[in-house]
């Protein structure tokens, strides 16, 4: 019988560079599926974001469509941004705050500006939104501006 021999006598380098190009490999599935999972993430974080201020502008409008000026309180609303019947968002909205009034102008069609009454004005009036969210712990702050036109007594009254 003929036995074959080797020359050089390879001892297990194939097997050494095999394990080593798994180990590569294995590192980098790791390494990508780590990638993706901190995308998802990071999407999700985003999307509850996105709705927390589509939560905040809605309770400010509901807010700003009545008679805030009134008698301005802290008020708490109870948002469901997909409709599925569960609140999704709590807002608290911080008594409206007026920061600015002048006497309303009209302007005439030859340019010239023409006060329109000393018992007229334009205030300007600040609205501020905090959205909290139970499920993550975040919050979110939004603050929005609204013009409002009053009366002389209803702006010495609660603007000044």
């Amino acid at each position: 019988m003929n036995r074959i021999r080797l020359k050089g006598g390879e001892q297990g380098a194939a097997l050494v560079v095999g394990l080593i190009m798994l180990l590569l490999l294995t590192m980098l599935v790791s390494s990508a599926f780590t990638m993706s999972s901190v995308s998802l993430k990071s999407v999700g974080n985003m999307q509850v974001r996105e709705e927390a201020l589509a939560a905040a502008n809605t309770a400010i409008e509901l807010v700003v469509s009545t008679d805030f000026t009134a008698a301005p309180t802290q008020t708490r609303s109870n948002v469901d941004i997909d409709n599925d019947g569960t609140v999704d968002y709590v807002v608290d909205i911080a008594p409206p705050e007026c920061i600015q009034a002048s006497v309303a102008q009209v302007v005439a069609p030859s340019s010239e500006n023409l006060t329109m009454s000393s018992s007229t004005w334009n205030t300007v009036w600040s609205v501020d939104a905090t959205v909290s969210d139970d499920k993550t712990g975040g919050t979110v702050k939004v603050r929005s501006g609204v013009r409002v036109l009053l009366t002389d007594a209803k702006k010495n009254a609660i603007c000044p």
